[in-house]
């Protein structure tokens, strides 16, 4: 049996880790490594593994940095079985979708502007992505084991980062000795309105734990959502637009349902416009509807009940691109979600170019912003950002608030590790290392991996 890491080692993007056992060869998610642009050429690069070799993938969920080079791994020779819950698939055909046109996109932007070399060339393309889409097999259901091959047997567990997620406990047998891995994928935080609370086998041998945040907590949800709608209000007064760079899976629709509830409580004005300017995010919020099961009993039933849990009255939704220019002409009154959260790509870029400079206007970032990013950037006080050519001043009022988080943070980190019993190992990963450190220690006398990229574990 062996372990290894080809993605998300001392970093927070690019999951992909790699089981050989009884012959087999098992990927754990095959994810995109996302910030500043010179990262294309680590998307790329080798996997450090050939895939054609690979027999089957697991994947915990469907974002970009767990999902988003499965085009790829087809393109280069995969042809196995892709493994998820039935709302992972869903999610994940959307993202990789999404993903393809972004890279064509660019490619022919590149090749309009006679750049040469570099990473001008499309990594993966539509029908690289739709070959993906045709790779996915059997749906996982959570709790129920489902056996991959002969001494090799997966079962899911819900981790409550967003729709579908899930944790992922190997149990292993070869030469007579059986070994349990858990993967935890990203593990959701706590009480969160839409998800339920991260499930927790308590009989791993060997855990494999991301860290996104395991150096601090976020602010208590509450206090996040005040802010959240005390920003909105405050420009609102001012005149001015707010402009929320969005991830399309679950922090949209859970700030769909902050907002409602906040014009239900008085705390909003109900006439307030809201623009979903998202394709994937609103087809994203139509997907909630198809999966139930996913969710907390409550939402569920709210959702058999014919309520939309993420219905305002002012709410329009933008699919088409000259409806999203349109929305440059709106010089107040506006709150824009668009993708994507971390401001390096998407529709959000425009919105920036055109509401960054003015002063009666906010900027709301309610998730994680890797280091490189547009929004890690304006976050840490740009006074001035390059946008499609020009140099654009920041006068807008900036707010972060980290309570949105779809990840946990370090005490409910803490907390799942504890409850997965006493792993002879925990193979810490998806973090920077301040992060990495602060959680070892925390952790502590747990014994403790921190591996390299393409590092490789005799188990």
């Amino acid at each position: 049996m062996k372990l290894s890491f080809h993605g998300a080692a001392k970093e927070v993007t690019g999951s992909c880790h790699m089981i050989e056992c009884c012959g087999r060869k098992i990927l754990i998610d095959c994810g995109m490594f996302q910030g500043a642009r010179e990262l294309h050429e680590d998307n790329a690069a080798a996997f450090g593994f050939e895939a054609g070799e690979i027999d089957a993938v697991l994947l915990t969920h469907a974002h970009l940095d767990h999902c988003g080079r499965l085009p790829l791994l087809t393109k280069r020779g995969f042809t196995g079985e892709i493994i998820a819950t039935g709302a992972t698939r869903d999610l994940a055909r959307l993202v990789m979708l999404d993903s393809a046109h972004l890279h064509e996109e660019e490619a022919r932007r590149d090749h309009r502007h006679g750049r040469r070399g570099g990473f001008h060339e499309a990594l993966y393309d539509t029908m690289d992505a739709l070959d993906a889409v045709d790779r996915f097999g059997r749906n996982a259901t959570y709790l129920k084991p489902i056996e991959l091959f002969p001494g090799i047997t997966a079962t899911f567990f819900n981790a409550g980062h967003i729709l579908g997620s899930a944790s992922i406990r190997l149990d292993l047998t070869e030469n007579g000795r059986t070994r349990k891995i858990l993967f935890s994928g990203d593990i959701g935080p706590h009480d969160r309105p839409l998800l339920p609370d991260p499930m927790v086998p308590d009989d791993a041998d060997i855990v494999v734990m991301e860290t996104t945040y395991g150096d601090r907590d976020h602010r208590p949800l509450a206090t996040s959502v005040e802010e959240f709608l005390s920003a909105i209000r405050a420009a609102d007064r001012r005149g001015g637009n707010v402009i929320i760079p969005t991830f399309a899976l679950e922090r949209a629709q859970e700030l769909l349902w902050f907002m409602r509830e906040g014009m239900e409580d008085g705390k909003l004005k109900k006439t307030l416009q809201v623009f979903l300017d998202s394709p994937m995010a609103i087809s994203a919020t139509r997907l909630f509807d198809r999966h139930p099961e996913a969710m907390r009993p409550e939402i569920a039933r709210m959702i058999h009940e014919g309520h939309d849990p993420f219905q305002l009255p002012e709410l329009h939704f933008t699919r088409e691109a000259q409806d999203s220019m349109a929305l440059n002409q709106i010089r107040s009154g506006a709150v824009i979600m668009a993708g994507s959260g971390m401001c390096t790509g998407g529709r959000v870029r425009h919105h920036l170019r055109h509401n960054l400079a003015h002063s009666d206007n906010s900027v709301i970032f309610v998730g994680y912003a890797a280091s490189g990013t547009l929004a890690r950037i304006i976050i840490d006080g740009a006074h001035e950002v390059k946008l499609f050519g020009d140099h654009v001043p920041v006068k807008a009022h900036i707010h972060t608030i980290n309570g949105f988080s779809a990840h946990a943070g370090a005490s409910d980190l803490k907390r799942w590790h504890a409850r997965t019993g006493s792993p002879e190992l925990t193979f810490l990963v998806h973090g920077e290392k301040r992060g990495m450190d602060a959680f070892a220690h925390a952790i502590a006398p747990a014994p403790v991996e921190k591996p390299q990229l393409h590092q490789s574990y005799d188990l």
